[in-house]
């Protein structure tokens, strides 16, 4: 029965128990990534690395002071362009201003010529007017002074 216990125990260890393969598939890892290949890899991430640092400690000092030059003067050309578009529209402004009172001058000349003329116009039948009373008056007025001639003689 010793050895039944003792075989299915070496069966068990043999299905169960998986980590001789896993040391195997660790060993086989480290020597083919790290042995076979002369830690390339390694390598290559400490010249990214000082590239990276080289990159932080030199280039980005220049590159930040030169943008921010670069971006002083296009501020400042903004603002001149800014300063410029608000005075072309200012002028356009302007030019619409005096073509509105331009045109607001013709019609207030165009209504004050009609207002001339309907001026005439009433003077000139306030005229008829005056002069048809006028002329009725002056008849009414000779009848009276015949009616009065007529009675004065008596």
């Amino acid at each position: 029965m010793d050895k039944i216990c003792k075989d299915v125990g070496d069966i068990q260890s043999r299905l169960l128990d998986h980590r001789p393969v896993i040391n195997a598939e660790i060993r086989y890892f480290i020597s083919e990534f790290e042995e076979k290949r002369g830690y390339r890899e390694s390598r290559l991430l400490e010249s990214l690395h000082k590239t990276v640092l080289e990159t932080n400690e030199q280039i980005l000092p220049t590159s930040v002071e030169t943008m921010s030059q670069q971006l002083s003067e296009v501020l400042k050309r903004l603002e001149a362009a800014n300063h410029m578009a608000e005075r072309v529209q200012q002028r356009a402004e302007e030019a619409q201003q005096s073509t509105q009172a331009q045109a607001y001058t013709e019609q207030l000349k165009e209504e004050w010529a009609e207002f001339l003329k309907e001026l005439q116009r009433s003077k000139e039948e306030v005229d008829e007017e005056h002069a048809k009373a006028v002329g009725r008056l002056s008849a009414q007025y000779s009848e009276k002074r015949k009616d009065l001639d007529k009675f004065s003689f008596i």
